[in-house]
């Protein structure tokens, strides 16, 4: 099994390679408990040797240390690869967290002094960090005249066995993880299932926000006329359908009342409620989704923000508007990208580990039944093949995620809104989003819902469709930017729904085009700054070295670095700058703060791919699964981007984390009731 697994999945990389994806997949594990094996001694020649081999992001440096024909220290020296992936994941102090499950650059080094073997599987969901790290290993060994022979031996892993628990969660992603937390803060016993080398999922991927109605910042942001007609457009609205217009009534009443005194009050800071987020969530779901399901989401948003809170999970001490959120009610964490939830779930855990078992390098392949309910899981070991049964006592919680990454099953699911959607990258993990909990729900009887509401985001970049390498202000400054096309036009509105802005990127030539800022605006920060970080964590100087970002100190050095014609982009600024003052904008955009004036300017491509699955399980309001005939399935659960019905035809930028954190907690409080 091990020589099979190792060889099948280089074959799989070179397909992933080819085709543009992210971190792809293979398995080790994160047991400390390794047993040390014999091995001959060879003719190494004692000493320090370093080398450096190419990663998922940049170089991977090894130092390895030999003496005596044996391996007597191995260290990853340097890296950049995505922490919680195939870097460390650590908390804002840089704390190395492993609580959650190592990563390649830690695992295998730790494998290696404890059993004196190459021969080691790659970390499942880092195989390119997983590979670099051997292979730069591999290189000092033949440094100092080693032989790869006398290092071959498989490694051995602790293999996961049958158990039983009072809870099992099928996925470690962020609605996993929040809801074994939450049911061991009431004291279940969990076990959780997670088929990648360490927890996360597409959540510690993702781009940091959350929304919130939170009137202790917003009553901080003026509320511009432009703006106020997002609202009076949204009260005006009809739908044709006798049954929508009935549920577009009862959402917009409250919020006809609230909007009625926040305008007699005379006030000017910014306005919002829990009520008008579940309109505008709604309605820009193009009222596809199940309304009560949008006001569990959206009425739950703020507490679930302060229990996250009080966990240590830290954001910046502003609101904005999220890429795709349409409302300044978007918070954007400390630390990049989701590794400040991961860190503040990889914590607790740590804190509540006699509740808390993770069963990482494991993959969920089908329910356990007994007649109608469902009583545990069956898993694979993917180490070694061999299957084993886990029973939950009290509940099972689907939250292994969406589809995206699932090719087929994307396509067979495109109800013709998108182009040919196996054309296109994913900016997920090829690993995490195949769709298994949804196969696997559908053994219980479970009904699915709103399966062909297939989301693209257009925050991938051109090399891999990763949400990776970007500045900060791309993904929460819409008030501060514009896109370009590669003529030097702008051809939507920067602050509009997500497929209306997937829909018109992939119209533009070569369906790339360039988000384009100045050193203008609240958000602007010196791009000569050593502290200077894109929203994952890179320098500037990489961004710039690696081609993910483009700059020049004047608009026109800019242009002919982009092969556009100068007077076109001039253009197209100076037309934009008119419309900041007159706020009559030909694509329709109502959010402005900034005219951009001023060098430097920067220039980053980005590409439109596919991002989010809104259809999945079907829920109740309480996150239990029903079946076809709108029945609760006995003790099953789900929660997160597996499930359906939340966000309708476009899910809203900042809202997927919402749903992990409201939604995960949910199924565990409703395990907790109905035990």
């Amino acid at each position: 099994m091990h020589k099979f697994s190792k060889r099948s999945m280089a074959l799989s990389l070179s397909i992933l390679l080819l085709v543009g994806c992210g971190q792809s997949t293979q398995t080790t594990t994160t047991d400390n408990n390794i047993a040390t094996q014999n091995v001959p001694a060879s003719d190494l020649k004692d000493g320090t040797y370093t080398a450096e081999t190419p990663g998922m992001n940049d170089k991977v440096g090894v130092s390895v240390t030999f003496e005596g024909g044996k391996f007597k220290d191995v260290q990853v020296t340097s890296h950049s690869e995505t922490p919680g992936i195939g870097g460390e994941l650590t908390d804002k102090d840089g704390k190395v967290l492993l609580v959650g499950g190592e990563t390649p650059v830690t695992l295998i080094p730790k494998i290696i002094m404890e059993q004196q073997t190459l021969d080691i599987d790659y970390v499942t969901g880092a195989t390119i960090t997983s590979m670099a790290v051997l292979r730069g290993v591999e290189d000092c060994l033949k440094q100092a005249g080693g032989d790869k022979a006398a290092f071959s031996k498989p490694a051995v892993y602790d293999e996961k066995k049958d158990a039983e628990t009072d809870v099992v969660i099928v996925g470690g992603g962020g609605a996993g993880v929040v809801a074994a937390i939450e049911a061991a803060q009431n004291g279940r016993n969990v076990i959780i299932i997670e088929k990648n080398g360490s927890i996360g999922g597409d959540t510690l991927v993702c781009g940091a926000i959350y929304n919130t109605a939170m009137p202790e910042l917003q009553s901080k942001v003026e509320m511009t006329d432009t703006v106020k007609t997002t609202i009076e457009k949204a009260l005006a609205l009809t739908a044709d359908d006798a049954t929508k217009q009935a549920q577009l009534a009862e959402l917009q009443a409250p919020v006809k009342q609230q909007w009625d005194e926040y305008k007699a009050s005379g006030r000017t800071d910014l306005f919002d409620s829990k009520e008008w987020y579940a309109l505008q969530t709604w309605i820009n779901g193009d009222m596809v989704a199940n309304p009560e399901l949008v006001k569990v989401l959206t009425y739950n948003a703020y507490d679930g923000l302060k229990w996250i809170e009080e966990m240590g999970m830290e954001f910046k001490p502003e609101i904005g508007q999220g890429a795709g959120s349409l409302w300044q009610r978007t918070l954007t964490s400390v630390m990049p990208m989701g590794t400040g939830f991961l860190s503040t779930y990889a914590k607790e855990m740590e804190r509540l580990g006699d509740k808390i078992h993770l069963y990482e390098e494991c993959t969920a392949t089908d329910l356990v039944m007994d007649g109608d309910a469902v009583v545990g899981v069956k898993a694979v070991d993917n180490h070694s093949g061999n299957t084993f049964t886990v029973k939950a006592s009290q509940g099972v919680v689907i939250s292994a995620g969406g589809f995206s990454a699932n090719g087929k099953m994307v396509q067979e699911n495109n109800s013709g809104k998108w182009p040919d959607l196996t054309k296109i990258s994913t900016t997920n993990r090829t690993s995490s989003s195949q769709g298994d909990g949804i196969t696997m729900a559908l053994q219980a009887g479970a009904s699915l819902t709103d399966m062909d509401q297939i989301q693209l985001l257009y925050l991938g970049n051109v090399r891999d469709g990763q949400l990776t390498k970007y500045p900060p202000r791309d993904v929460n400054g819409t008030d501060q930017i514009i896109f370009i096309n590669t003529n030097g036009e702008r051809f939507v509105r920067e602050d509009g729904r997500r497929d209306e802005i997937c829909l018109a990127v992939l119209q533009q030539p070569d369906q790339i085009f360039y988000m384009l800022e100045s050193g203008d605006g609240a958000l602007y920060k010196d791009i000569k700054d050593p502290s200077w970080r894109s929203a994952d964590g890179f320098t500037f100087e990489y961004l710039e070295e690696n081609g993910y970002i483009v700059w020049d100190e004047t608009l026109e050095g800019l242009a002919k670095k982009l092969s556009m014609d100068p007077a076109t982009l001039q253009a197209t600024v100076d037309t934009f700058n008119a419309t900041v003052d007159s706020g009559d904008d030909q694509y329709g955009r109502t959010l402005y703060s900034t005219k951009l004036e001023n060098g430097p300017w920067v220039a980053t491509p980005r590409q439109a791919c596919t991002h989010h699955t809104m259809g999945g399980i079907t829920i109740d309001t309480k996150g239990h699964v029903l079946n076809a005939d709108g029945e609760i399935i006995k003790g099953l659960y789900a929660a997160g981007e597996t499930t359906g019905g939340i966000h309708g035809g476009n899910r809203l930028g900042g809202n997927a984390v919402v749903d992990t954190v409201v939604f995960g907690k949910l199924a565990a409080d409703t395990i907790i009731e109905d035990n």
